[in-house]
């Protein structure tokens, strides 16, 4: 099940409030060398381009579905590529700016992750990233409880995506410990009025739901949808309901 650019821009309102408030994190430098990690369709990429009109950007994804709506916003300013956070890792080149917005909670280990992303740095240079507190959010709960029940454990072969994202204490350890300064962390609450429950599934259906949808074989797949619907309504018992998506905000500067 590929990544859908449709059904994930669905809730652009609410996708987009957390990319605002961590690009007003960024400080412009110049020059400023920077990298979108997970960019997405690169529509955002777009954006920080237009807001820093001294920076060049690279905007990088695994996916193709996206990129194939990124790939016309690029300019002598702004290329993508299709590329793994975890490939990105094994380059060589440093940069000024590391951006990512959402993304990261794709990869493993964050505590191996984290040190070889700052690593990239240049002197001086920003880490800015944004994920959700996957751990704390309701719907996350209501999948991976559902997958650890014993008829779709069988189904998906034990398989269940256990959350990577860490304490926030955590993250400011480690980039404390990677050199970085000027640290500012927070949680922060961004809010989806839903007005049926078909819409707080669709909000987590265009992400989260993606991997355990590419496991199972495609007669046990209604089963899964009808199974999570029902723990959603259960959950939400009145509508509309306020989905609390909950999501940290990180910012350090390496020393210089």
């Amino acid at each position: 099940m590929p990544w859908n650019p449709t059904l994930y821009n669905q809730f652009k309102s609410v996708r987009f409030l957390p990319f605002f408030d961590l690009s007003a994190m960024i400080q412009q430098t110049t020059p400023m060398k920077s990298i979108d990690l997970g960019c997405g369709t690169g529509e955002q990429t777009a954006l920080l381009v237009e807001k820093f009109e001294q920076a060049t950007f690279v905007g990088i994804d695994a996916s193709s579905e996206m990129l194939e709506q990124a790939y016309p916003l690029g300019s002598d300013r702004l290329t993508f590529t299709q590329q793994t956070i975890e490939a990105f890792t094994q380059t060589e080149e440093s940069w000024d700016l590391i951006f990512s917005n959402a993304a990261l909670q794709w990869s493993d280990d964050h505590r191996t992750l984290f040190p070889k992303l700052i690593e990239k740095l240049n002197p001086g240079g920003q880490f800015v990233v944004q994920m959700p507190c996957q751990a704390e959010n309701i719907l996350n709960q209501l999948l991976d409880d559902l997958a650890d029940t014993v008829s779709f454990k069988e189904k998906l072969g034990g398989w269940n995506r256990k959350t990577t994202v860490l304490p926030l204490d955590d993250y400011a350890q480690l980039m404390f410990e990677a050199g970085l300064s000027d640290l500012q962390l927070s949680q922060r609450v961004y809010p989806l009025i839903a007005d049926s429950h078909e819409t707080l599934y669709s909000f987590i259906a265009g992400s989260a739901l993606i991997p355990y949808m590419e496991r199972l074989k495609e007669e046990d797949k209604p089963l899964f949808i009808e199974a999570f619907k029902a723990k959603i309504a259960t959950a939400f018992s009145t509508l509309p309901a306020l989905y609390a998506f909950k999501r940290i905000l990180l910012y350090g500067r390496k020393s210089n």
